[in-house]
Protein backbone atom coordinates (compact mmCIF):
# COMPACT_ATOMS: atom_id res chain seq x y z
CA UNK A 1 0.00 0.00 0.00
CA UNK A 2 0.83 3.23 -0.52
CA UNK A 3 3.35 5.69 1.98
CA UNK A 4 1.95 8.96 2.58
CA UNK A 5 2.38 11.38 4.83
CA UNK A 6 0.35 13.85 6.99
CA UNK A 7 0.16 11.91 10.41
CA UNK A 8 0.84 8.80 9.61
CA UNK A 9 -3.17 7.91 8.98
CA UNK A 10 -2.40 6.62 5.57
CA UNK A 11 0.72 4.93 6.79
CA UNK A 12 0.20 0.56 7.35
CA UNK A 13 3.00 -1.12 9.42
CA UNK A 14 2.27 -4.30 7.84
CA UNK A 15 2.37 -7.81 10.31
CA UNK A 16 4.42 -10.58 10.42
CA UNK A 17 7.78 -8.10 9.35
CA UNK A 18 10.71 -8.55 11.93
CA UNK A 19 11.59 -5.36 13.26
CA UNK A 20 14.14 -6.14 15.79
CA UNK A 21 17.11 -5.31 13.39
CA UNK A 22 15.33 -1.63 13.75
CA UNK A 23 15.15 -1.99 17.82
CA UNK A 24 18.96 -3.47 17.71
CA UNK A 25 19.85 -0.15 16.01
CA UNK A 26 18.24 2.06 18.11
CA UNK A 27 19.72 0.59 21.34
CA UNK A 28 23.05 0.79 19.42
CA UNK A 29 22.17 4.61 19.03
CA UNK A 30 21.28 4.69 22.83
CA UNK A 31 24.52 3.46 24.27
CA UNK A 32 26.36 5.95 22.12
CA UNK A 33 27.99 2.96 20.34
CA UNK A 34 26.81 4.48 16.83
CA UNK A 35 27.38 8.59 16.52
CA UNK A 36 27.37 9.21 12.93
CA UNK A 37 24.93 9.47 10.04
CA UNK A 38 22.30 6.89 9.36
CA UNK A 39 22.36 6.67 5.58
CA UNK A 40 22.84 3.01 4.68
CA UNK A 41 21.73 1.88 8.13
CA UNK A 42 18.97 -0.96 8.76
CA UNK A 43 17.98 -1.28 5.21
CA UNK A 44 14.53 -1.92 4.60
CA UNK A 45 12.77 0.39 7.26
CA UNK A 46 11.28 3.96 7.28
CA UNK A 47 13.82 6.93 8.54
CA UNK A 48 12.84 9.97 10.22
CA UNK A 49 14.12 13.44 10.79
CA UNK A 50 13.34 14.41 14.50
CA UNK A 51 12.32 18.39 15.18
CA UNK A 52 11.56 18.88 18.94
CA UNK A 53 9.88 22.27 20.12
CA UNK A 54 8.09 24.03 22.98
CA UNK A 55 4.99 23.92 22.97
CA UNK A 56 4.29 27.21 22.07
CA UNK A 57 5.59 27.07 18.80
CA UNK A 58 4.50 23.31 17.82
CA UNK A 59 1.14 24.52 15.77
CA UNK A 60 2.61 26.75 13.74
CA UNK A 61 5.17 24.16 12.68
CA UNK A 62 2.69 21.57 12.21
CA UNK A 63 1.01 24.08 9.75
CA UNK A 64 4.57 24.57 8.42
CA UNK A 65 4.80 20.71 7.60
CA UNK A 66 1.21 20.30 6.05
CA UNK A 67 2.28 23.14 4.08
CA UNK A 68 5.79 22.36 3.36
CA UNK A 69 4.55 18.65 2.63
CA UNK A 70 7.99 17.40 0.04
CA UNK A 71 10.66 18.93 2.46
CA UNK A 72 8.61 18.01 5.80
CA UNK A 73 6.36 14.93 5.56
CA UNK A 74 5.03 14.45 8.92
CA UNK A 75 4.64 11.11 10.29
CA UNK A 76 4.20 11.26 13.87
CA UNK A 77 3.57 14.06 16.43
CA UNK A 78 4.92 13.03 20.00
CA UNK A 79 3.45 14.47 22.94
CA UNK A 80 4.35 11.68 25.47
CA UNK A 81 6.06 12.62 28.83
CA UNK A 82 8.33 9.54 28.22
CA UNK A 83 8.72 10.97 24.11
CA UNK A 84 7.74 7.65 22.97
CA UNK A 85 6.94 7.70 19.23
CA UNK A 86 3.77 5.17 19.93
CA UNK A 87 2.36 5.31 17.06
CA UNK A 88 5.54 4.33 14.13
CA UNK A 89 8.15 2.99 17.16
CA UNK A 90 6.76 1.59 19.99
CA UNK A 91 9.35 1.20 22.64
CA UNK A 92 11.40 4.01 21.27
CA UNK A 93 12.48 7.29 22.63
CA UNK A 94 13.04 10.12 20.52
CA UNK A 95 15.46 12.21 23.58
CA UNK A 96 17.71 9.18 23.51
CA UNK A 97 17.93 7.75 20.02
CA UNK A 98 19.22 9.96 17.91
CA UNK A 99 23.16 9.95 17.47
CA UNK A 100 23.49 13.49 17.55
CA UNK A 101 21.20 16.33 18.83
CA UNK A 102 21.84 19.92 17.55
CA UNK A 103 20.51 22.48 20.47
CA UNK A 104 19.41 25.97 18.86
CA UNK A 105 18.54 28.76 21.41
CA UNK A 106 17.32 32.44 19.74
CA UNK A 107 17.75 31.16 15.86
CA UNK A 108 21.56 29.79 16.20
CA UNK A 109 22.91 26.56 17.21
CA UNK A 110 24.05 26.54 20.78
CA UNK A 111 25.39 22.53 21.47
CA UNK A 112 25.23 19.44 20.22
CA UNK A 113 24.83 17.08 22.68
CA UNK A 114 24.38 13.11 22.34
CA UNK A 115 20.97 13.04 24.54
CA UNK A 116 17.91 15.71 25.02
CA UNK A 117 16.17 13.91 28.50
CA UNK A 118 17.16 16.13 30.38
CA UNK A 119 15.76 19.26 28.56
CA UNK A 120 12.67 17.07 27.57
CA UNK A 121 12.14 16.65 31.51
CA UNK A 122 12.89 20.14 33.09
CA UNK A 123 10.53 21.58 30.57
CA UNK A 124 7.74 19.17 31.48
CA UNK A 125 8.95 20.43 35.28
CA UNK A 126 8.68 24.14 34.58
CA UNK A 127 5.16 23.86 33.75
CA UNK A 128 5.29 25.50 30.32
CA UNK A 129 3.50 22.73 28.54
CA UNK A 130 6.60 20.61 27.95
CA UNK A 131 8.20 19.84 24.72
CA UNK A 132 6.68 18.60 21.21
CA UNK A 133 8.46 16.05 18.63
CA UNK A 134 7.72 15.70 15.26
CA UNK A 135 9.13 12.59 13.07
CA UNK A 136 9.44 13.66 9.19
CA UNK A 137 10.05 11.00 6.58
CA UNK A 138 13.56 11.45 5.31
CA UNK A 139 15.22 9.86 2.16
CA UNK A 140 17.35 7.69 3.59
CA UNK A 141 14.64 5.31 3.36
CA UNK A 142 14.34 4.62 -0.16
CA UNK A 143 18.06 4.25 -0.74
CA UNK A 144 18.38 0.56 -0.51
CA UNK A 145 15.59 0.40 -3.14
CA UNK A 146 17.96 2.55 -5.25
CA UNK A 147 20.90 0.30 -4.43
CA UNK A 148 18.77 -3.34 -5.37
CA UNK A 149 18.05 -1.63 -8.36
CA UNK A 150 21.82 -1.09 -9.06
CA UNK A 151 21.50 2.64 -8.67
CA UNK A 152 23.03 2.75 -5.65
CA UNK A 153 23.97 6.50 -4.17
CA UNK A 154 27.45 8.00 -4.61
CA UNK A 155 27.61 8.44 -0.99
CA UNK A 156 26.48 5.23 -0.23
CA UNK A 157 29.63 4.14 -2.49
CA UNK A 158 31.80 6.54 -0.90
CA UNK A 159 31.27 6.20 2.45
CA UNK A 160 29.88 9.48 3.27
CA UNK A 161 27.02 11.49 4.07
CA UNK A 162 24.58 12.49 1.28
CA UNK A 163 25.31 16.13 0.10
CA UNK A 164 22.94 18.95 1.13
CA UNK A 165 22.15 22.51 -0.39
CA UNK A 166 20.31 25.45 -0.15
CA UNK A 167 18.19 27.20 -2.43
CA UNK A 168 16.51 30.22 -3.37
CA UNK A 169 12.86 28.79 -3.26
CA UNK A 170 11.05 29.98 -0.66
CA UNK A 171 9.35 27.57 1.24
CA UNK A 172 5.67 28.49 2.55
CA UNK A 173 5.91 30.05 6.06
CA UNK A 174 3.67 29.35 9.31
CA UNK A 175 4.44 31.78 11.95
CA UNK A 176 8.36 31.93 12.61
CA UNK A 177 8.84 29.44 10.49
CA UNK A 178 9.89 30.02 7.14
CA UNK A 179 13.40 30.14 5.47
CA UNK A 180 14.33 28.70 1.99
CA UNK A 181 13.91 24.59 0.66
CA UNK A 182 17.20 22.48 1.41
CA UNK A 183 17.84 19.70 -1.51
CA UNK A 184 19.71 16.72 -1.15
CA UNK A 185 21.88 15.36 -4.51
CA UNK A 186 22.64 12.30 -5.94
CA UNK A 187 24.34 12.28 -9.19
CA UNK A 188 23.52 9.51 -11.95
CA UNK A 189 23.57 9.63 -16.13
CA UNK A 190 20.21 10.95 -17.57
CA UNK A 191 19.38 8.00 -18.64
CA UNK A 192 19.41 6.28 -15.04
CA UNK A 193 17.28 9.69 -13.96
CA UNK A 194 13.84 8.19 -15.13
CA UNK A 195 14.19 4.88 -13.08
CA UNK A 196 15.28 6.37 -9.92
CA UNK A 197 12.38 8.78 -9.64
CA UNK A 198 9.98 6.33 -9.95
CA UNK A 199 11.77 4.27 -7.48
CA UNK A 200 11.60 7.19 -5.11
CA UNK A 201 7.72 8.78 -6.03
CA UNK A 202 6.40 5.39 -4.43
CA UNK A 203 8.09 7.10 -1.07
CA UNK A 204 5.68 10.70 -1.00
CA UNK A 205 6.28 10.49 2.80
CA UNK A 206 9.99 10.40 2.62
CA UNK A 207 10.21 13.11 -0.45
CA UNK A 208 8.91 10.87 -2.93
CA UNK A 209 10.26 11.80 -6.56
CA UNK A 210 12.88 14.16 -7.88
CA UNK A 211 12.34 18.02 -7.91
CA UNK A 212 15.02 19.32 -10.16
CA UNK A 213 17.69 17.92 -12.09
CA UNK A 214 20.97 18.88 -14.37
CA UNK A 215 21.70 22.45 -14.70
CA UNK A 216 18.52 23.80 -16.02
CA UNK A 217 17.35 22.28 -12.46
CA UNK A 218 20.20 24.03 -10.50
CA UNK A 219 19.71 26.84 -11.63
CA UNK A 220 15.84 27.14 -11.01
CA UNK A 221 16.79 25.93 -7.41
CA UNK A 222 19.20 28.54 -7.30
CA UNK A 223 22.27 26.29 -7.06
CA UNK A 224 25.25 27.38 -8.81
CA UNK A 225 26.49 24.08 -11.08
CA UNK A 226 30.04 24.95 -10.10
CA UNK A 227 29.67 24.51 -6.34
CA UNK A 228 28.56 21.07 -6.39
CA UNK A 229 32.06 19.92 -4.51
CA UNK A 230 30.87 22.63 -1.97
CA UNK A 231 27.70 20.99 -0.18
CA UNK A 232 25.86 23.45 2.26
CA UNK A 233 25.29 20.59 4.37
CA UNK A 234 26.81 16.64 4.78
CA UNK A 235 29.94 15.52 2.01
CA UNK A 236 31.05 16.13 -1.16
CA UNK A 237 30.47 13.23 -3.19
CA UNK A 238 32.21 12.72 -6.76
CA UNK A 239 30.43 13.04 -9.89
CA UNK A 240 31.54 10.92 -12.76
CA UNK A 241 31.39 12.12 -16.44
CA UNK A 242 28.13 12.20 -18.31
CA UNK A 243 26.64 12.41 -14.89
CA UNK A 244 23.81 15.36 -13.67
CA UNK A 245 22.53 16.17 -10.39
CA UNK A 246 19.27 14.84 -9.54
CA UNK A 247 18.30 16.90 -6.52
CA UNK A 248 15.24 15.66 -4.15
CA UNK A 249 13.35 18.01 -0.98
CA UNK A 250 15.10 17.37 2.13
CA UNK A 251 14.19 17.93 5.23
CA UNK A 252 17.24 20.36 6.41
CA UNK A 253 14.62 22.65 5.46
Amino acid sequence: SPLLGGFGHCIEKRSGVDRSPAQKFREIVRSRQHVGHTSGCVPGFLQANVVVLPREYAFDFLMFCLRNPKPCPLLDVIESDTGEPSILAPGANITTDIPRYRIYRNGSVAEEVDSISSLWSSQLSVGTGGMVGFLLGCSFSWEQDLVDAGLTPRHIEEGRNVPMFRTTVPNVRSGPFGGCLVVSMRPYLPADIPRASAITARYPAAHGDPIAHGADGAARLGISIDRLDRPDYGDAVTLQPGEVPVFWACGVS
